[in-house]
């Protein structure tokens, strides 16, 4: 079960649809730019157009860094990085790029966008694995209700880090509360959940993943320098530090984390990473993580439980204790005997039965696990508002 009703706030600019920018088309094989705009001036420009209100008062126009890492003919491929001042509570804005020569026409994608997708299957300079991962369907945000990411906290499983600042926007003080920062353990930031990874800048790792998700680790020190390198879940990026190459600033060594969806940074609170539910506070740097009935604010550690399944569950008994396994869906069906506040099960199917209510609001719907036995959903954490595995 997951809490409806949450909300996030995207500036339309991100939803801006491709550019394009005129010139002379290019022709197979080492061709020079379109006239009128070389594809660097072409991607700066989208770029320059996306950045935030916020972020653009701390950024220069002849600091945007567009780096073309690969290129075949009328195809061009690489990353673009708007640069800000080093303040707090700045950040800089980043995308991976395809972009193809036609019609007299630069057409630039960002990763996340619909038409990025459509540039990759056809695009020459982009390999199989990308291939994969950036044709996965990115589902509509939130769709359904629907907060799983399959996703590890940013560190070794097993490890205790200290979240130093709860939820917050990518720049600091702007929403969608899409990032937390985290320090500890053996200070090696490793990759939430396998993907494609690439180097932003130094200090800044993009890795895509899979159901239009990418993540992005920010401040590293002696990280990797990648250009769309296959990763798997806990992959080395780098070490915690306080770099801010592109931009911002970082007080203590941490690994400032965002998560994004579709082309946009999207408000981490509701989603599972590492069986953790993140919630947002009264303000930015505030709020904490929820596991089970345990809950950690703001310079409390959380324990790296792993990526939730996407057909599992983290029992929430709304206060700790124990939750009652029953033969069938509802409270007149005999106990097989009790699970766990905070353990994993994992779901086979979901039906309809008595009304219980959770922490979460009151909900008939009852879920067969995979040692058969049922359970209500009002006491389990699923990400997912409905059933997580289909009906019975």
């Amino acid at each position: 079960m997951v809490q409806i009703g949450r909300s996030t706030a995207v500036a339309p600019a991100l939803l801006a649809a491709n550019l394009l920018i005129t010139g002379t088309a290019a022709h197979a094989g080492p061709a020079p730019d379109p006239l009128g705009a070389s594809v660097e001036e072409a991607v700066a420009a989208k770029l320059l157009g996306q950045v935030s209100a916020t972020a653009a008062e701390h950024t220069d126009a002849s600091e945007t860094r567009v780096t073309v890492t690969r290129r075949h003919g009328q195809w061009a491929f690489g990353t673009a990085v708007a640069l800000t001042s080093q303040e707090r509570d700045v950040h800089p804005t980043g995308a991976i790029f395809i972009a193809r020569a036609e019609a007299g026409t630069w057409r630039v994608s960002f990763d996340g966008e619909a038409g990025f997708t459509e540039l990759a299957a056809e695009s020459p300079v982009v390999n199989s694995q990308e291939k994969r991962v950036f044709g996965s369907t990115p589902g509509p945000r939130y769709a359904g209700g629907d907060y799983r990411t399959g996703m590890a906290l940013p560190f070794a499983v097993g490890q205790t880090w200290t979240m130093t600042s709860g939820p917050h926007g990518w720049g600091g003080y702007e929403t969608p509360y899409s990032s937390i920062d985290l320090a500890g353990g053996d200070q090696v930031v490793r990759a939430a959940r396998a993907g494609t990874a690439y180097t932003m800048c130094t200090g800044w790792i993009r890795v895509i993943h899979d159901r239009g998700y990418s993540t992005d680790y920010y401040h590293l020190w002696s990280s990797i320098s990648v250009n769309g390198a296959a990763v798997s879940q806990g992959t080395y990026l780098g070490n915690t530090g306080t770099d801010v190459t592109c931009g911002g600033a970082a007080t203590g060594r941490h690994v400032h984390f965002g998560l994004r969806q579709n082309s946009a940074y999207v408000g981490i609170a509701g989603h599972g990473i590492g069986k953790w539910e993140f919630v947002n506070g009264a303000g930015a740097y505030q709020g904490g993580a929820r596991h089970g009935s345990a809950w950690v604010g703001v310079g409390g550690g959380l324990y790296n439980h792993g990526a939730l399944g996407l057909n599992q569950a983290v029992v929430d008994a709304n206060g700790g204790g124990t939750l009652t396994k029953r033969s069938g869906p509802g409270t007149g069906y005999s106990v097989l005997g009790s699970v766990g506040d905070g353990a994993t099960v994992t779901v086979s199917c979901s039906a309809n039965g008595t009304s219980h209510t959770g922490r979460y609001g009151t909900t008939s719907l009852w879920n067969r696990l995979s040692d058969g036995a049922w359970v209500s959903d009002a006491y389990l954490w699923t990400g997912v508002n409905g059933p997580v595995n289909g009906w019975c």
